[in-house]
């Protein structure tokens, strides 16, 4: 039996044992349900951009919006699928045969065609039927591969979708060509044990290549985005930074550094540029980076608590999983009211300043009472005048 306390022992063993051979592959949906988030719009400038660097870091696939919504966006998934970028670029389509169209003029080399599967969404939003949704989706897929592009079928709330269904909706776009499947969890109303269940069963039903579309209303995304991965799915639907409607999409720097971490799977990305890129969504969001974000967040290599810091001054790896330039962040040893004296001889040694043992067990209080006082850390210049003081005082 593995001992799940050792790190080791799990990531030495074979992929095959955790994930299965499939190869893993990212669709980016930034430019599309990114900025479908509730006030969040991206210049043509922005988008081409941010389709540059996602292809840089190496995105397989970039999913550049959505055609038949006409002039600037048309405009801009024109340009994109012209850049000459290594990934391959996606047009999102309602089940249309006239939406598709729109994306074919653009010249991109994959569509997504996206209809509503769960009753709730058939009978209150499309007030239509099971027979038209499957002969819709049959219409769709056979126009779309009869102008030979990649297709992607997306099943919208396939997460409340009867199963029995869900498969029959699944082959009826598998007989008309279908390379994929996007199981979207519109909602975010799935947990990881009960998507590893579904997605099972529907590869086995299907036989399809699936896409995990996960949403974070629960905070499930990228777990869920795992899970279904486990399961067999090889392609996952992410967003930079996690941006997208309501809680947002899983986020593709979190699902890269999970997979590499957690699961040994490398997907061989530039991970240095996550932070730069992360930066550059979310000033275009007209968003900030929390500092407690997961992988990109400025706390992530910030150590405050005493234990915590002198445990990473002698070796980072007793709390930090990898060396945050791998993620484009620097570590940061912050002094404030939960430091140790540890902490204080290591700045002052940055300083120049040699703190003897005896002197920081002297300033420790110091600092504490500071930090209270200002309710945060202390600037490097507050703590050298705080020490100044201590030493002018006679200490």
């Amino acid at each position: 039996m593995i001992n799940m306390n050792d790190h080791d022992a799990i990531k030495a063993l074979p992929v095959e044992t955790l994930m299965g051979k499939q190869t893993i592959k990212i669709d980016d949906t930034t430019l599309r349900d990114g900025e479908q988030t509730a006030g969040v719009v991206f210049s043509n400038a922005e988008k081409v951009k941010i389709a540059r660097m996602l292809d840089e870091i190496g995105v397989q696939q970039i999913e550049a919006g959505i055609p038949v919504m006409g002039g600037d966006e048309a405009e801009v998934i024109t340009e994109i699928a012209h850049l000459g970028l290594n990934a391959s670029i996606l047009g999102w389509n309602r089940a249309s045969v006239a939406d598709i169209k729109t994306s074919l003029a653009c010249g991109v080399d994959a569509v997504a065609i996206s209809l509503a599967t769960s009753d709730i969404h058939i009978k209150t939003k499309l007030q239509k039927d099971r027979a038209w949704v499957l002969d819709t989706i049959r219409e769709s897929v056979a126009f779309a591969k009869s102008n030979g592009v990649y297709v992607s079928v997306n099943a919208e709330d396939a997460s409340r979708t009867e199963m029995e269904f869900l498969i029959e909706y699944g082959l009826a776009a598998k007989a008309e060509g279908a390379d994929r499947m996007r199981f979207c969890d519109t909602i975010g109303v799935l947990g990881p044990f009960r998507t590893y269940k579904v997605i099972k069963e529907l590869i086995e039903a299907t036989g399809l290549e699936i896409e995990m579309h996960t949403h974070n209303d629960f905070g499930m995304a990228v777990a869920n985005a795992i899970a279904g991965i486990h399961a067999g799915a090889t392609w996952v639907n992410v967003t930079v930074g996690g941006l997208g409607e309501r809680a947002g999409n899983a986020a593709l720097e979190e699902v890269v550094m999970a997979l590499k971490y957690i699961e040994d799977v490398d997907l061989d990305f530039d991970t240095k540029r996550f932070r730069e890129i992360g930066e550059f969504v979310a000033e275009a969001a007209g968003r900030t980076i929390p500092v407690w974000k997961s992988v990109i967040g400025t706390n992530m290599f910030a150590h405050e608590s005493g234990i915590h810091a002198d445990g990473v001054i002698k070796n980072p790896h007793t709390y930090e999983v990898y060396a945050p330039d791998e993620v484009g962040l620097e570590r940061q040893i912050v002094v404030g009211k939960h430091s140790g004296s540890r902490t204080l001889e290591m700045k002052f040694d940055e300083y120049g300043i040699e703190l003897t043992r005896e002197h920081a067990l002297q300033l420790l209080p110091l600092v504490r009472t500071k930090a209270v006082q200002i309710k945060r850390p202390l600037f490097d210049k507050e703590l050298v005048e705080l020490y100044s003081a201590m030493r002018a005082n006679g200490s």
